[in-house]
């Protein structure tokens, strides 16, 4: 087993084969997770939170389900949950205008310049951002079908376990949000345990700001 730290408001990407399990744990609890997976020979292919709802006809992800790629293809499978198993694929990652407008002076960390910065080894260069799947992510739904920011349920220790169905990297985000309660307004690190030891890491330290950048 190969574990990968990824701080509190930062990302790190993962080299995944097929067949090969992985878990992401959260040591401290009350942490969200924005989650990406792009297939390793394609960058046109990633795990589309959009198509999985479709496939699955439900908007959570539950133990057992696949997740689909944007061309309807099963990428991972969702094999464990040592959680309350509260996840999203409704909302999108956070941003610098979601910081902005909640008030931030100066420039702030975000999951969505965490996958542009690691993504862009791989190649990436696309002007979107693929909805996340977030898991330990509580966005619940009222009657009205208004949604809300809730805590975290994910307590310390909490993991989610997934199996590769294709060769894929997978990018895992700390949440930066420390302005809405989903962090318990305060984000802390992640862990990747691999469960072989032939994964490749990347040596990046996204979402730290380069001296002088923007």
């Amino acid at each position: 087993m190969k574990r990968i730290v990824v701080p509190a408001k930062e990302a790190r990407r993962v080299r995944v084969r097929s067949g090969q399990r992985f878990s992401i744990i959260t040591p401290e609890g009350c942490q969200c997770v924005d989650f990406w997976a792009i297939r390793a020979d394609d960058l046109t292919e990633w795990a589309s939170a959009e198509f999985t709802r479709v496939e699955l006809m439900r908007l959570f992800p539950r133990v057992g389900d696949a997740i689909f790629t944007n061309r309807r293809r099963e990428i991972l499978l969702f094999e464990e949950d040592n959680s309350p198993g509260i996840h999203d694929m409704l909302v999108c990652a956070c941003d610098p205008v979601r910081y902005e407008r909640l008030g931030a002076k100066g420039w702030h960390p975000s999951c969505q310049e965490n996958f542009f910065a690691v993504a862009s080894e791989l190649g990436w260069f696309y002007p979107f951002l693929p909805q996340s799947i977030s898991w330990f992510t509580n966005i619940p739904i009222a009657a009205d079908h208004s949604i809300g920011w809730a805590r975290s349920p994910a307590r310390p220790g909490d993991s989610v376990g997934l199996r590769a169905l294709m060769d894929c990297d997978i990018i895992v985000c700390s949440c930066a949000q420390d302005f809405t309660e989903i962090n318990c307004l305060n984000p802390t690190p992640l862990w990747v345990e691999l469960f072989e030891e032939d994964a490749e890491t990347t040596p990046a330290h996204a979402g730290r700001r380069d001296q002088g950048a923007r």
